[in-house]
């Protein structure tokens, strides 16, 4: 198999990890060859729940016993995306009240960005330095790193880069913009905290010159960072808010939600503003609401808290410089790349899954299911640590 998937597969770079997946369960997932990997990944932070979640299957197979596909979006009332959208509705403030369903993470973001243009009848839209929102055309022009878009230029004009928590750069926001983008919590760029009160800033600057905040909440939305999105935890209100990757609960979706003036825009003027034929699929969203259902009446978000201080607790190394994030949305700094691959790669020999950052060489990722247990923590954490030890005597 694995010389088919590098033949007909088209591959994201010249050295995937190429594991053979057999079947994943809980917090691992499963080679052919049947060894087990500990996953400190989820997935890249899709997989809320972890895999193979009792919830989520009944509710996919529920779902797929009644229809699956049967219209565009937005035309037929179909059960699944009505309840997944109130219920997004009844966990946020008043003023993000309507939701857009759609494949994908990047495909939201392309929607969030087109609202704004057409809510402002403004062009410029300013994101920040080492920001990713995806790899679509839209979403690459406000990724703050030219190496990865320079290629495929040209790309949406009018796009202004500023430096997250830098206070002095929002100057750079006036009358012209028609929007700022930002991640809550960078995460290719090191998974970098907003400090110093610094979104509730740029929301009151946006508010002076009439552009639009939108927050993408892809990676710390639904409950990773210890409530249920990101931006509740810094006195910070998006107008518009960009979720995917873990509301679907290891199902592709994205969403976007703004107030029902903003939403309606696309409705009207042009009729059809924006469109997609398998957004809100229906056993994506029995998935996505089964996964956001679990996920806000259980006491898993006061748990990713209380479990991140116990990855902090045991992640102690002098190969350690820095953890990075809050809740399960984790990343480790070590003293160079070098030691960053090694670690990785050496983790996933003894069973143990993680993975790099996009931006941040140094950066090791660790996001694993809200459900992973202590022990579960304790038993990679000892892992990590043991490999450690072995490279320090290599330095």
């Amino acid at each position: 198999m694995a010389s088919d998937f590098f033949k007909y597969q088209a591959q994201t770079s010249s050295h995937p990890l190429a594991m053979e997946i057999s079947h994943a369960n809980g917090s691992y997932i499963y080679d052919t060859n049947n060894k087990a990997y500990l996953d400190f990944v989820a997935g890249v932070s899709a997989c809320t729940l972890g895999h193979n979640h009792p919830k989520v299957v009944n509710a996919i197979k529920s779902q797929l016993d009644k229809y699956m596909h049967v219209m565009v979006y937005g035309e037929y009332i179909q059960k699944p995306a009505v309840e997944l959208t109130k219920l997004l509705a009844k966990q946020l403030p008043s003023s993000l009240e309507k939701t857009y369903l759609t494949n994908s993470g990047t495909e939201a973001i392309e929607g969030a960005l087109k609202l704004a243009k057409r809510a402002t009848g403004r062009s410029e839209i300013i994101a920040a330095n080492k920001a990713y929102h995806g790899n679509t055309m839209g979403s690459m022009s406000v990724m703050g790193f030219e190496e990865r878009k320079q290629a495929f230029r040209p790309l949406l004009p009018n796009v202004r880069f500023i430096d997250f928590n830098k206070d002095a750069d929002l100057e750079h926001i006036t009358t012209k913009t028609a929007c700022v983008i930002l991640e809550t919590i960078q995460g290719g760029a090191g998974f970098i905290v907003p400090s110093n009160n610094y979104l509730q800033k740029v929301q009151k600057r946006c508010n002076e010159v009439g552009a639009l905040l939108i927050l993408d909440e892809i990676q710390p939305g639904i409950g990773r960072t210890g409530k249920l999105f990101g931006f509740q935890h810094y006195n910070c209100i998006p107008d518009i808010l960009v979720t995917g990757k873990g509301l679907g609960g290891g199902m592709p979706i994205g969403a976007f939600t703004a107030s029902s003036k903003l939403m309606d825009l696309l409705s009207d003027n042009p009729k059809l503003g924006h469109i997609t034929t398998f957004g809100g699929h229906p056993v994506i969203a029995a998935s996505a609401l089964a996964t956001l259902q679990e996920v806000t009446e259980s006491n898993l978000m006061q748990q990713a808290l209380e479990k991140e201080q116990l990855f902090r607790k045991l992640l102690v190394h002098p190969l350690i410089k820095d953890i990075r994030g809050k809740g399960l949305m984790l990343a480790i700094i070590t003293p160079s790349d070098t030691i960053t691959n090694a670690l990785i790669l050496k983790c996933q020999d003894a069973g143990l899954i993680l993975f790099w950052l996009l931006f941040e060489s140094k950066a090791v990722r660790i996001t694993p299911p809200l459900t992973i247990s202590n022990e579960e923590i304790t038993k990679g954490c000892n892992i990590i640590i043991d490999i450690l030890n072995v490279l320090q005597q290599d330095i």
